[in-house]
């Protein structure tokens, strides 16, 4: 027989898993948002950057008022070229998906790491706006001085990386071809000089 010290235990952690579960199961948004930026160089030799936000509602209820604002781009570095480093929407319903997307010129040469961008977003339940972050995103070497590419640089890199798969495609084919080839001894259909 249990001991009553196992059997407090026992009921306080059956106690906290059904509190969890009330509270994980609660009619909420829960906001997951993604921040990409690649880099364009442009035969003028200006580089330019594309952002990409990406916002996720993978909770049970909708968001409102769901603004995003992503001022890490300082204004002495970038300029923006296209859209706007934020943006609003009305709602964001459970399940759903809002992109957002801008396109900035850099003037400064460096290596530049952009702060997550905030999203602020109201849930029915609660008066005030609630916050959430995007993913950073990796350092960004801008106007970095890169080398041309060469003509065959992608031949080296596929042959770098797949070369020993082609060596053997290539034996068993010539090892198919020699089996399944008559051979010309036996084409000339035996006949013998004499």
């Amino acid at each position: 027989m249990a001991d009553p010290i196992s059997k407090a235990l026992i009921l306080l952690a059956l106690v906290g898993s059904v509190l969890l579960c009330s509270h994980a199961s609660s009619d909420v948004p829960f906001i997951v948002a993604h921040k990409k930026a690649t880099l364009n160089r442009l035969k003028s030799g200006a580089e330019r950057v594309l952002v990409t936000i990406d916002i996720y509602n993978q909770g049970t209820s909708t968001a409102y008022d769901v603004s995003l604002t992503d001022d890490s781009w300082p204004n002495d570095s970038f300029d923006v070229i296209s859209g706007s480093t934020s943006s609003s929407w009305e709602r964001l319903d459970a399940g759903g998906i809002l992109s957002h997307t801008f396109e900035l010129e850099a003037k400064v040469k460096g290596v530049f790491a952009g702060e997550p961008a905030v999203i602020k977003f109201r849930v029915p339940t609660k008066a005030a706006l609630q916050e959430a972050y995007t993913t950073p995103i990796l350092p960004l070497d801008v106007l970095a001085d890169r080398p041309p590419e060469k003509k065959f640089e992608w031949a080296k890199r596929l042959l770098a990386k797949y070369g020993s798969l082609i060596s053997v495609v290539s034996l068993v084919v010539t090892f198919v071809y020699l089996v399944a080839t008559p051979s010309k001894s036996s084409a000339k259909g035996g006949k013998k000089k004499r």
